[in-house]
């Protein structure tokens, strides 16, 4: 038994500098992202850069499968809200595809250009714009800040149209940041600008899940302690509330690495995300 205390909160969040080779990523991701996005392209299977706002970056990828597609799958990607775009991403949606379901990536404005609570609305609007491109059932994922992003779309308080939210039959959780209260201690907020208000409104472990939400919460084993905390702490929550949680610690992965199931068509976490 020990008491456990956290005084360096940069430290909590940071993931490349303690993840060996950590300095590979995000670069690492950007050729195999590429090469799939132009092959997907060159096949017919490929709508880049539809608009789904008015703003610079609201722009989503759309991969389509082979034959009608079953149903619709969105990726909402992570960097903290301050980084990153789809376009490092794209080979993710391989694991979806293989069975038969759409991929939509969208990109958004980044802080500190917007708030939070803005970019919620913006992935909103991203999700709206895809579903009224693919029909079926809608299943949702998110990696770190996507989780969050994603986990929002499934609350009470989602920004979503009661069609949309009807459609969506599971949410997949990757590495999620579900409580903002922790990351007003970092020297990130200087970007992000959370208060208090914000993250009560938009901390997903504060709000209620919206009715017959199914949410699974992945993180990696290796990955930092307060990740690790995030994911389970949504789901702990959520299951009192009544949502159909799962909570998966995947062996041996890192914060950067546990996204790559979704490029393997029978990794466990493609086939998470797909049932429901």
């Amino acid at each position: 038994m020990f008491y456990h205390r956290i005084d360096d909160w940069d430290d909590a969040y940071a993931n490349g500098a303690n993840i060996p080779q950590g300095e590979r990523w995000p670069n690492a991701w950007v050729e195999p992202a590429r090469s799939f996005r132009e092959r997907l392209e060159a096949e017919g299977r490929a709508r880049l850069d539809v608009s789904y706002g008015d703003a610079a970056r609201n722009k989503l990828d759309l991969f389509m499968p082979e034959g009608t597609p079953k149903g619709l799958v969105v990726f909402v990607h992570g960097g903290f809200w301050l980084r990153l775009d789809k376009s490092f991403w794209s080979h993710l949606a391989a694991g979806p595809l293989a069975h038969g379901h759409a991929v939509a990536m969208p990109s958004y404005t980044l802080c500190p250009d917007i708030r939070i609570s803005g970019i919620v609305t913006e992935v909103g609007r991203a999700v709206e714009k895809a579903a009224s491109m693919v029909e079926g059932p809608i299943r949702l994922t998110g990696h770190s800040a996507g989780g969050h992003l994603v986990t929002r779309m499934i609350s009470a308080t989602s920004p979503l149209p009661d069609a949309v939210r009807a459609r969506i039959v599971n949410t997949v959780s990757i590495s999620g940041v579900h409580d903002l209260r922790p990351l007003m201690a970092t020297k990130m907020n200087e970007g992000l600008t959370i208060d208090a208000a914000e993250a009560r409104a938009e901390s997903p472990a504060l709000l209620e899940p919206m009715q017959g939400a199914r949410l699974a919460c992945w993180v990696g084993a290796a990955e930092r302690s307060e990740f690790v905390r995030q994911n389970a702490l949504l789901a702990n929550a959520w299951t009192g509330l009544g949502a159909t949680t799962l909570v998966m610690e995947e062996p041996d992965r890192h914060h950067f690495d546990v996204i790559d199931g979704l490029a393997d068509p029978n990794h466990a976490l493609t086939q998470t995300l797909l049932t429901g």
